[in-house]
């Protein structure tokens, strides 16, 4: 039996791991929250996404920037209900009907090999077997989504884009 240092990967947690293996068994899918980092250049606004929904539902990963833990588990269940329900929300475009009084919503494809780094407990999870990864955006309080000129300017570092735009109009 090798020793500890034998490990190729030594700063993994088996237990978190096992937790994350656990939590999808169980409910079809996880959150992961990572804190924000304003020591950063740039500062990294905190975040959470989802670990899953790729095995559980064919569906991308789903990460949520700029909201507590327990406001992107609600955002991010909102689209797990989606799901279980048998509906596939639109990857790309802006869309309607995710959040309340007609509030517009994108989930946009997130390019792996750039921000790829970002999701530490989802590449352990799968491992060496492929996934996706979106971001669902969401307005400010005056329905601006990031990328428009209205958009709150206190919340362009709580917010920032990670996802394509292409597909936006």
């Amino acid at each position: 039996m090798g020793s500890v240092s034998d490990d190729p990967m030594p700063d993994r947690s088996m237990e978190h791991l096992d937790k994350l293996l656990w939590m999808v068994e169980t409910n079809g899918w996880a959150l992961e929250a990572i804190a924000a980092r304003a020591d950063l250049e740039p500062p990294r606004a905190a975040y959470a996404y989802s670990i899953g929904l790729e095995t559980t539902y064919g569906f991308p990963e789903v990460v949520v920037l700029g909201q507590t833990p327990v406001h992107a588990r609600g955002i991010i269940g909102l689209v797990v209900d989606l799901l279980a329900s048998g509906v596939q929300p639109p990857v790309g475009p802006m869309f309607l009907g995710l959040f309340d009084g007609e509030q517009r919503a994108a989930l946009l494809p997130v390019d792996l090999d750039v921000h790829g780094h970002l999701f530490g407990s989802a590449n352990a999870f799968y491992g060496a077997v492929p996934f996706r990864v979106v971001q669902l955006t969401w307005p400010d309080r005056n329905g601006w989504m990031p990328w428009e000129t209205g958009f709150e300017p206190r919340l362009t570092l709580a917010q920032p884009v990670i996802g394509s735009l292409d597909e936006i109009d």
